[in-house]
């Protein structure tokens, strides 16, 4: 199984650190979550930036709300990342809960679902090199992986999770063991019934940090800090593993449950945690 390093967003410029150190160990992936209103790198951007500073690992966005993007512009950005990095992108999406992205981006919360489902028909087709429609030709460059880069949809409710078999290549999965595995089994469900080839790729998240008092002090508090909105972050700071056993165990649980990958998501802005991490595992 694979693991993946998901990167702090406290401070961009320690980012390029993280991922050389993560390209020359172990892991499979580095991830980066998205948030329009708040203090925290763009993914895409910031993403190109590491993939420049490395040579395997791939990158992936966990989630990119793509409902507050233009969608032609979101296709030919992701299609260029993906060309330029021989293939490296992921593209994780999803839709978001947060009222003042939505507001800033000019986009209506209630309707953030029915307007992903129209983005990805339009992606689709541009990472096919169909044109665009109404007059408008192709929109370029070709993906480097025919029909664009591999897209996973991260959510809970079944509607959400149906995309990964309407659209996808796979489920991004941020619960802990004890409910992923439901969660799981709801996504390769719906892959059956939408009569897809083999298995939908799995990939679980989990919150970590590892290293001295300070580094988890500062993970809890960036992460309850990011939370706040839920009305749930005591609880979601509450299941942060900050224990090699713990993480260990965690690890073995999703491998257990059939994930392909799991991606351990740090807070706390140490970069010598990606060292730890791969001590441990």
């Amino acid at each position: 199984m694979n693991i993946g390093i998901g990167l702090p967003i406290g401070d961009p410029a320690t980012l390029l650190t993280w991922a050389r150190r993560a390209d020359a160990g172990p892991f499979s992936t580095l991830g980066l979550l998205d948030r329009l209103v708040y203090d925290n790198p763009e993914p895409l951007m910031a993403l190109a930036v590491l993939a420049g500073a490395t040579s395997r690992i791939r990158v992936q966005t966990e989630v990119l709300l793509a409902p507050l993007r233009d969608t032609a512009l979101l296709a030919k950005q992701a299609a260029t990342l993906d060309r330029m990095t021989g293939g490296r992108l992921v593209l994780g999406l999803g839709v978001g809960g947060r009222d003042d992205d939505h507001r800033a981006a000019g986009v209506d919360l209630r309707s953030r679902g029915r307007r992903l489902d129209e983005q990805m028909a339009v992606l689709r087709r541009l990472w096919s090199g169909e044109p665009y429609g109404d007059g408008v030709g192709p929109i370029g460059p070709a993906p480097a992986r025919p029909g664009g880069p591999e897209v996973l949809f991260g959510g809970f409710k079944p509607a959400a999770i149906e995309r990964v078999a309407r659209w996808g290549d796979g489920f991004l999965a941020a619960a802990s063991p004890s409910w992923a595995g439901g969660l799981f089994e709801t996504a390769r469900g719906f892959w059956k019934e939408y009569g897809r080839d083999g298995e939908p790729r799995i990939v679980a998240q989990v919150n970590v940090a590892l290293g001295p008092d300070e580094v988890i002090q500062q993970a809890r508090a960036t992460m309850h800090a990011y939370y706040t909105f839920t009305g749930m972050a005591d609880r979601m700071v509450a299941s942060m593993l900050t224990t090699p056993s713990e993480i260990r165990d965690a690890v073995t649980a999703f491998a257990d449950l059939g994930a392909d990958e799991v991606m351990l998501y740090c807070y706390g802005l140490d970069p010598a945690q990606v060292d730890r991490l791969a001590d441990l595992l």
